[in-house]
């Protein structure tokens, strides 16, 4: 790279006194036609051409090259550098003059064309790498534009960018460094440190001082990329943990209560029990000991809710699918939840006849437990809740509506959300996870679940495949009866 670049220079001034040299054949031929103040004006055409295209050295040398070939070839006497005559001096000192004039300002005039479109492009290289970078919220992103930004604008033999805590330094080319120590080290300084450093290979051309207040402005626009990452990724952390803070908080509370509510229920009627208040023929006693055990199904499934809600946000829901008998799994909810639904009609229109669904039992009776558990809750007494469930294409749809209140459309979707609750919140106990889990639940099976406001009430419906590692429904024997 180092031989080109002096090459590259030589070439100039070869061409130089070439086009000299040219030039003079040319009027050489002609010397005996033109006027020695013609040949001068003449020899100004190939300074200014040499200045335009290589600049001022270059253009300087034409002109003394120039000088010497006009007062050799065509001042007389012919062939010799001696001057007789006063006239010819002064031509050949204002042809000097002149051509010298002539390159410095066309030098100057093409050097502030060059600073201009430097400036220019310096310009154009920050605003493209600032655009780059805004928003970016990775270091290992925002180091990969630099490193492209650099090499494109330095043309360098390796760059590097190393970015402190990183595990690793990010290269163009992804090859390992040269063994040579680098031309230029920029660091990557911010107003708290030093967050990294820019690291180029380049030996020739030389690194100029331009090039290197651009890499320091580059290495400015990095800090400030870099600096915007950690704040953004600083504040979103801050906003998990106050999130999470907060859900804490709502979870404790909801928890606390609902735990307290059943357990008095407990000890009161096992204290009763115990103190023999109450007769072992009596009615009562059989009123005690299904409210003791109604409140310890209420317990476990709140226990079981809040390990099902951790098992899904952990990712650990995976669900035990078999081939199941959907009207199955209902009857057997409805029948732990007979003394709960007591208050309430139950229309229940699933029928025998629907094929098998490959799904986990457990996690389908809590579905099914959650969705009835919810509109116990939001439906007036002796309202009607209905059960329903048919085979729509590949998939079985089934809903569970109420006649409770209607929600706002805008809080459909949200109701799936954890301790989300929009309507009655002041007067129904819960922990706000149950439509939660079905939404968990559904979507591990591969279905969908959605809510939607029904002409007298509310109704959540889901849907589940019907088919299973690519096989359809089993038949069921033609004797076979439903419990």
């Amino acid at each position: 790279m180092r031989l080109s670049y002096v090459t590259s220079h030589a070439l100039r001034y070869f061409l130089a006194v070439l086009l000299v040299a040219v030039v003079t054949a040319a009027f050489f031929t002609m010397r005996e036609a033109l006027e020695t103040s013609i040949i001068a004006l003449l020899y100004l055409l190939p300074v200014v051409l040499i200045t335009v295209l290589w600049g001022l050295r270059p253009g300087i040398t034409t002109a003394a090259l120039a000088f010497f070939a006009f007062n050799y070839f065509f001042i007389k006497p012919y062939y010799t550098l001696a001057i007789h005559q006063p006239g010819d001096l002064v031509v050949l000192m204002v042809f000097l003059i002149v051509a010298v004039v002539i390159s410095q300002l066309v030098g100057r005039a093409q050097a502030s064309t060059i600073a201009a479109t430097a400036r220019e492009r310096e310009a154009t290289q920050l605003y493209e790498l600032s655009t780059a970078l805004t928003g970016l919220h990775d270091d290992r992103i925002v180091a990969e534009i630099l490193a492209r930004q650099v090499q494109a604008t330095a043309d360098g033999e390796h760059v590097e960018i190393h970015i402190q805590g990183a595990d690793d330094s990010y290269r163009l080319p992804e090859t390992q460094a040269p063994a040579r120590a680098a031309e230029l080290a920029v660091p990557i300084q911010a107003a708290r440190g030093v967050l990294g450093e820019i690291r180029l290979w380049r030996m020739a051309p030389a690194i100029s001082s331009s090039e290197k207040r651009l890499l320091q402005t580059f290495a400015s626009q990095g800090a400030l990329a870099l600096e915007r990452a950690r704040l953004a990724q600083a504040e979103s952390r801050a906003r998990v943990l106050e999130e999470s803070d907060r859900l804490k908080s709502v979870l404790l509370s909801s928890v606390s209560h609902e735990l307290r509510t059943p357990l008095s229920t407990i000890k009161a009627a096992a204290s009763s029990l115990r103190r023999d208040e109450v007769g072992w023929d009596s009615l009562a006693r059989v009123e005690l000991i299904a409210a003791i055990d109604d409140e310890a199904d209420h317990l476990n499934m709140l226990v079981g809710n809040l390990l099902d809600m951790s098992r899904i946000e952990s990712g650990a829901l995976k669900p035990k699918r078999e081939w199941n008998i959907l009207p199955e799994i209902l009857g057997s909810v409805l029948a732990r939840m007979r003394h709960a639904i007591e208050d309430h009609r139950l229309n229940v229109d699933v029928p025998e006849s629907l094929p098998m669904v490959p799904v986990d039992y457990v996690q389908m009776e809590q579905v099914f437990t959650n969705l009835i558990s919810n509109s116990l809750k939001y439906a007036p007494a002796a309202s009607v809740i209905h059960i329903c469930a048919k085979v729509e294409g590949e998939t079985i749809h089934v809903q569970v509506s109420n006649q409770g209140p209607q929600i706002p459309p805008e809080h459909l979707e949200r109701i799936f959300d954890k301790f989300y609750r929009i309507t009655a919140a002041d007067r129904v106990t819960g922990t706000g996870l149950g439509l939660s889990i079905c939404k968990g639940i559904i979507e591990a099976h591969g279905g969908r679940i959605w809510a939607e406001n029904v002409s007298d009430g509310l109704a959540f419906n889901f849907t589940l495949p019907l088919t299973w590692e690519g096989s359809p429904p089993p038949q069921l024997p033609p004797d076979t009866e439903i419990e």
